[in-house]
């Protein structure tokens, strides 16, 4: 029998969010018991409307609580619009009128209250800046033990970063956040750029998604993705029409991690100068280090570094193609 996995999905959707969360929504083993929302790739506000319309258009009704609007610490920077779109979703000409909307407590007291209400039974998916789980951790220190398991889309090891040589952009926008969540000893895997960026999907994967789901969400999810890959073919033009999975691959290690090697160790987070935002991982664990921050009681990750693209695309299409969507939950 499979395990079902009851998630909340921290995220800033962002048309990789919008890939990931249509993949768990799709999957049969996985549960989305509610949404979280931070900004990152767009405002948390327009992160909020956008996780609200992604669900409701897939008939969803999920609850979603929006979440931090700025770092821990660190001053506030702008979205990328040139990446995601104005709206997140490759500026979308049109939406429809959707039911909904955010819960009243905030997204830290969202993740609390649900861990206490199923304590060991839910997995933190984060794909975005981690302040949500920075906050949940200040307001319940016992939280990495009501947890079952926290995945991040997050960071590098040893591949270059994506907003400088050395860092990702989720731990970049909240570096103290993400130093504080490497730290806090849950059960902890970093699904990071080692391993999304050997996943390259063609747009005309969502084309082929779109005709064969013949549905609002996959047609929306096509435009975005068409923005997305837009950005991606100016970058990157070796890629061809195409862009990296990212946020999906935090799904599909959940479901199917036997796709992954992985490596374990100590992670830390820079948190100011020209690295600010790398991921440092302790690749020996047994040297005594004299730079303080590294003591043998730090937990440790489970960081992701090689994956078998080929066998992970074929999860993605054939699970993105399956029987789940449902009438648009319309206002």
């Amino acid at each position: 029998m499979s395990i079902k996995h009851k998630v909340i999905f921290d995220t800033d959707p962002g048309v990789d969010d919008a890939m990931a969360l249509y993949f768990a929504l799709a999957h049969p083993d996985i549960e989305v018991l509610g949404i979280t929302t931070t900004f990152g790739n767009v405002t948390v506000q327009q992160a909020t409307e956008n996780a609200l319309y992604l669900t409701r258009i897939a008939g969803r009704a999920i609850p979603v609580a929006q979440g931090v609007s700025v770092p821990l610490s660190k001053a506030p920077g702008l979205p990328p619009g040139f990446i995601h779109g104005d709206d997140g979703l490759g500026n979308l000409p049109t939406r429809v009128s959707v039911q909904g909307q955010a819960e009243a407590c905030s997204a830290a007291e969202y993740i609390v209250k649900m861990a206490r209400a199923y304590p060991g039974e839910i997995t933190l998916v984060a794909v975005a800046p981690l302040g949500n789980l920075g906050l949940a951790l200040r307001l319940e220190p016992a939280l990495p033990q009501l947890l079952k398991k926290v995945v991040l889309m997050a960071g590098t090891i040893n591949e270059p970063g994506n907003v400088s040589p050395v860092a990702e952009a989720n731990v970049w926008n909240d570096p103290d956040a993400a130093d504080l969540v490497f730290t806090a000893g849950w059960n902890l895997a970093m699904v990071g750029l080692d391993v999304t960026h050997r996943v390259v999907i063609p747009s005309g994967f969502f084309t082929q998604l779109a005709a064969h789901q013949q549905h609002i969400a996959t047609d929306t999810l096509k435009h975005a993705a068409d923005f997305y890959c837009n950005f991606y073919s100016a970058i990157r033009p070796d890629l061809g029409h195409a862009c990296y999975g990212h946020d999906v691959l935090a799904f599909v290690y959940l479901v199917a991690p036997e796709l992954f090697t992985t490596a374990k160790g100590r992670i830390r987070v820079a948190k100011e100068g020209i690295a600010n935002g790398q991921t440092m991982m302790d690749k020996h664990g047994s040297l005594f280090y004299p730079q303080p921050g590294w003591e043998a009681e730090k937990p440790e990750t489970h960081a992701c570094l090689q994956i078998n693209a080929e066998a992970a695309m074929a999860l993605i299409d054939t699970t993105l193609k399956g029987n789940w969507l449902l009438p648009a939950l319309t206002a």
